[in-house]
């Protein structure tokens, strides 16, 4: 089990980065726009750099919902490998079947 201020400083992410989704796309979108002046691109570049870091979405981590590992991590189910092979042996994810021989 991960720790759990990790957990929580990673919601904490995902929450502000969806607060701050639209803001950032909209200064983003007025940086690159090449119709604009150049005075006026900087400056979208610079509010863009004031916003919070922890509002960008790059810097959410993938964590497993079960157990909160952040490695080892599959997408399509939202679990760490370990998590997925409990889960899986005890016969609690459909078409998942222990392989033994």
């Amino acid at each position: 089990m991960a720790k759990k201020s990790s957990i929580e400083k990673n919601n904490r992410r995902r929450r502000m980065a969806d607060a701050f989704a639209g803001k950032r796309a909209e200064l983003k979108a007025k940086a690159l726009d090449e119709g604009l002046s150049l005075e006026e691109r900087f400056e979208a570049r610079i509010k863009l750099a004031k916003l919070p870091r922890n509002s960008a979405p790059n810097r959410i981590r993938n964590r497993c919902e079960i157990s909160g590992r952040p490695r080892g991590y599959y997408r399509k189910l939202k679990m760490s490998r370990i998590a997925l092979r409990e889960y899986g042996a005890a016969g609690m994810i459909p078409g998942l079947v222990k392989s033994s021989w």
